[in-house]
C-alpha cells in the first residue's frame, strides 16, 4: 500500500528523520510499518475523560496487533459543566476550532498514514470529526463511552438532576444537606454525564455517520467491553488504511442525512444542529437549517432519554443502542442503507443485524412518542435566519406560549433575577448578547433554564437566546437565534414587557412589535462594546459566522 508517510521515513535524506524516532525507541521495524496517530484528549479535568488513557492503550493494542506503529499525541479539552455559568463557558464553542486545527496541524506535519481519534465530551467530539474531514486520510473514532447514572432517594439522577436542585434549594423545597448528599451521589463514575446531554448524542451520531464502530455511543465507559471496543477500533483503522478507505468516503451526503434523521429518533441536544452542520461544512456535504426541518418533519421521535425522561444512556445500551433505533428508521425508509461505515459494512447491513426496538426504551416506529423529531427549527420576525428548540423535552402545556418579555443582556443577570423571584408565571426570558461573536463563545444556558425548572416555572416560562443550550436543557427554551443580537438581529432590539408568542406546532416565533416600530429602534439603538478585545476570542469573535451556519470560522 502506499503510505503517507514515506515522504518523511523513506531513503537516505530521511536519515535524521529516523534518527528523531528512534530517539523515541521506535526500532527500523517499526519506523517501517504504517504510522497511525492516537488523537488523545485524557485530561486530569473532565470527567468523561479521566480513563481515555485506558482507551488510548486497547487501541495502539489494536493497532500493532493489525501491523501498524501507533504513536499519541493530545488535544485539549473543556468540561462544559465546570465552565457553565461564569466568563468559562466562552471558551467552550471556541475550543472546538482548536481542537480541529490543532489536529489537522499535528497529523500533516508528520505525514501520519491514518488515525484513531480518542474524544468523549462536547466540543472535542466534532472538533476531531471536523479534523478528519479535512485530513481524509483513514480514521476511526472510539470514545471513552458515557458514565452511569447516580441513585438519590430511590432514584436515578445525573448532573441535570443538580443543576435542577440548585433551583429547588433557593425556592425552599431541599435542604442543604440533601443538596450536598445529591452532589456526591449524581456523578457516581468516569464516563460523559449519563443522560442524552451533547457529549452522549455527538458520540451516537458519530456511530450514525459511519466514523465509529457500533457500540461507540453507547457502551458505559465503566464496561469491559468498551476496552475490547477500542482494540477493534485499532485494528479496524489498519483495514481502512488497506483498502484506502478515507474519511471523507464514509462522511458523505447519505452519511450526514443517517446522521440528523438519529438525531431526531431520540431528540439529541440542540448542539448538535450547531455540530453536525459545521462537519458537513468541512466534509464538503453542507446543511442548513431548511434541511433539519424537512428530517424533522419526517422523522418520528422514538426515544427520550434524560432530560427527557428518568431513562439513561445505560438503558439505551440495554436494548441495543443506537442501531436498534436505525433499524426503526429504517422501516419508513429514513436510513440511507448504502452509506459506508468504519466497520467495513454499509449501514444497511448494521441495521439488519439490529435487535428489534423494546417498546419502551426505543418505541416501534408505528407507536412513536411524536409524529416529528426531537429538534424543531422556528423562523418569524423575531429569528429571520431560525432558531432551535428541543421539542421533545417541551411540556405540551407549553408548545405555544404568549406572555412578556424579560430582557437581559446576559446570562448572570437572569440567572440573578430567576433566583430572586422576580421572573414571574407566564414571562418569556429574553438573553441577548450571548452569540457567537456577541457573547463571544456563544454561552449555554443550563443554569437559567435548571433555575426556571427548579423554581417551579418549568410549565409556565420560556426562555430564548442567541447563546446555546445545553443537552441537559429541558422545557420551552429556543435558542440559536439567528441573526444574533450582535449581529443586527431583531432579538437586539426587544424592549421589556413586549409581548412574544412561541408556537412549536406552526414553527414560529413572534415578536409583535410593527416592522416601522423596529426601524424607528434600530436608529436609535447603540452597540455595546465588544466584551473581549485581545487574546483568542477577539480572534475568534471577528471570524466566527452565525449559529444557523454552524459558528464555523471564515
Amino acid at each position: 500500500m502506499d503510505l503517507r508517510s514515506t515522504v518523511m521515513k523513506s531513503g537516505p535524506a530521511k536519515a535524521p528523520h529516523r534518527s528523531l524516532l528512534k530517539a523515541n525507541g521506535l526500532t527500523d521495524e517499526e519506523i517501517s510499518r504504517p504510522l497511525v496517530a492516537i488523537v488523545n484528549s485524557v485530561n486530569d479535568v473532565i470527567p468523561g475523560h479521566l480513563m481515555l488513557d485506558k482507551i488510548a492503550d486497547a487501541v495502539r493494542a489494536g493497532v500493532r496487533i493489525a501491523g501498524g506503529t501507533p504513536l499519541e499525541f493530545a488535544t485539549i479539552g473543556i468540561c462544559d459543566g465546570i465552565a457553565m455559568n461564569h466568563a468559562g463557558m466562552r471558551y467552550s464553542l471556541a475550543s472546538r476550532e482548536v481542537i480541529a486545527d490543532s489536529v489537522e496541524l499535528t497529523v500533516q506535519a508528520h505525514a501520519f498514514d491514518a488515525m484513531v481519534m480518542i474524544p468523549n465530551c462536547d466540543k472535542i467530539i466534532p472538533g476531531m470529526l471536523m479534523a478528519a474531514a479535512r485530513l481524509d486520510i483513514p480514521t476511526v473514532v472510539v470514545s471513552g463511552g458515557p458514565m452511569l447514572a447516580g441513585r438519590f432517594q430511590g432514584r436515578d439522577v445525573d448532573l441535570d438532576t443538580v443543576f435542577t436542585a440548585v433551583g429547588k434549594f433557593k425556592a425552599g423545597e431541599m435542604t442543604e444537606d440533601e443538596l450536598c448528599e445529591l452532589e456526591t451521589a449524581a456523578c457516581p463514575t468516569c464516563g460523559s454525564c449519563a443522560g442524552l446531554f451533547t457529549a452522549n448524542s455527538m458520540n451516537c451520531l458519530t456511530e450514525a455517520i459511519g466514523m465509529g464502530l457500533p457500540g461507540n455511543g453507547t457502551v458505559p465507559a465503566v464496561y469491559s467491553e468498551r476496552i475490547r471496543l477500542a482494540k477493534h477500533a485499532g485494528m479496524k483503522v489498519m483495514e481502512l488504511l488497506e483498502h484506502g478507505i478515507t474519511a471523507r468516503q464514509i462522511m458523505t451526503p447519505d452519511s450526514i442525512r443517517n446522521a440528523m434523521a438519529l438525531d431526531m429518533a431520540f431528540g439529541g441536544s440542540s448542539n448538535t444542529v450547531l455540530h453536525l452542520t459545521a462537519i458537513a461544512h468541512e466534509a464538503g456535504a453542507d446543511i442548513t437549517l431548511d434541511d433539519w426541518q424537512d428530517v424533522s418533519s419526517a422523522t418520528p421521535n422514538l426515544c427520550r432519554i434524560s432530560p427527557a425522561s428518568e431513562m439513561h444512556m445505560e438503558d439505551l445500551y440495554a436494548v441495543g443502542g443506537v442501531p436498534t433505533i436505525m433499524r426503526e428508521l429504517d422501516k419508513r425508509g429514513l436510513v440511507r442503507r448504502g452509506a459506508k461505515t468504519v466497520s467495513n459494512r454499509k449501514m444497511g447491513d448494521i441495521v439488519d443485524a439490529a435487535r428489534d426496538a423494546d417498546g419502551t426504551v426505543v418505541r416501534s416506529i408505528d407507536d412513536p412518542y411524536y409524529p416529528e423529531g426531537g429538534l424543531r427549527v422556528l423562523r418569524g420576525n423575531l429569528a429571520p435566519d431560525g432558531c432551535v428548540v428541543k421539542q421533545s423535552a417541551v411540556p405540551a402545556e407549553m408548545r405555544v406560549h404568549t406572555g412578556p418579555a424579560r430582557v437581559f443582556e446576559c446570562e448572570e443577570d437572569a440567572v440573578e433575577a430567576i433566583f430572586a423571584g422576580a421572573i414571574k408565571p407566564g414571562d418569556v426570558v429574553v438573553i441577548r448578547f450571548e452569540g457567537p461573536r456577541g457573547g463571544p463563545g456563544m454561552r449555554e444556558m443550563l443554569t437559567p433554564t435548571s433555575a426556571i425548572s427548579g423554581m417551579g416555572l418549568s410549565t409556565s416560562v420560556a426562555l430564548i437566546t442567541d447563546g446555546r443550550f445545553s443537552g441537559a436543557t429541558k422545557g420551552p427554551a429556543l435558542g440559536h437565534v439567528s441573526p444574533e443580537a450582535a449581529a443586527g438581529g431583531t432579538i437586539a432590539l426587544v424592549e421589556e414587557g413586549d409581548e412574544i408568542t412561541i408556537d412549536i406546532d406552526a414553527g414560529r416565533v413572534t415578536l409583535a412589535v410593527t416592522e416601522e416600530r423596529l426601524a424607528d429602534r434600530e436608529r436609535n439603538s447603540k452597540k455595546p462594546e465588544p466584551r473581549v478585545s485581545k487574546g483568542y476570542l477577539s480572534r475568534y469573535a471577528h471570524f466566527v459566522s452565525s449559529a444557523d451556519k454552524g459558528a464555523v470560522l471564515s
